[in-house]
């Protein structure tokens, strides 16, 4: 009992060091529920697994978020109400092109259809697995594998985020790609150190961050 005591305060004195909840969740509460999960007594009857079985998950994992996007969001889907107030403050012609960097499993291309429903919708995804599922999901939009922070932004009359604070001053740098008047949306993380054109509160609480090319610094 000491010994799991320690490894788990250990644990969970490490967790602080996390720059996340979820991190923080994952280093404090994973060796206990390892340990309730493949202890004899569970009922779940884990313990008994072969070592390799546990290589699947991780597996699985790395499939669906590879090694080089762990710098970027993890899988957070976009409300689909999210985007409804945005073509009030950032109004686009009919058929123009709007990129969602990061479009995971099509959550935000679903929630711009809604919201530009005559606009040509692209999804740039590095897991193909996700990028598959996107594809599935909207149908009319061009979704493609790649990196967002290789790809020419210089096409696009939007560019649309939902990634993590420290991704948006990489956005920034991206953004000087974009040509005079186009858009830059950021859902929940503001670019801090940049004047936004426009914000609104979404239906669930979360803040639409809008900046317009050229941008302007704060």
């Amino acid at each position: 009992m000491v010994a799991l005591g320690l490894a788990t305060a250990c644990g969970v004195a490490l967790s602080v060091l996390a720059h996340s909840w979820w991190r923080r969740l994952l280093m404090g509460a994973g060796f206990p529920l390892s340990l309730a999960l493949t202890g004899s007594q569970t009922s779940l009857g884990l313990g008994a697994m072969p070592a390799w079985a546990w290589l699947v998950p991780l597996v699985l994992l790395l499939l669906i978020y590879p090694l080089n996007a762990w710098r970027d969001a993890p899988l957070f889907p976009t409300p689909k109400d999210a985007l409804q107030e945005l073509p009030h403050f950032a109004p686009l012609a009919p058929g123009a092109d709007i990129l969602d960097a990061g479009c995971g499993a099509g959550d935000g291309l679903l929630a711009l259809q809604e919201a530009y429903a005559d606009a040509q919708l692209h999804g740039l995804e590095w897991s193909w697995p996700l990028r598959w599922l996107s594809a599935l999901r909207c149908p009319s939009a061009k979704v493609r594998r790649g990196d967002i922070w290789i790809a020419d932004w210089s096409a696009y009359d939007m560019v649309y985020l939902f990634q993590r604070p420290e991704s948006m001053t990489r956005a920034v740098i991206k953004a000087a790609e974009m040509r005079e008047g186009a858009w830059l949306v950021s859902l929940e993380f503001e670019a801090s150190h940049l004047r936004p054109a426009a914000n609104y509160q979404t239906p669930g609480g979360k803040t639409v961050w809008i900046y317009q090319i050229p941008v302007v610094y704060a």
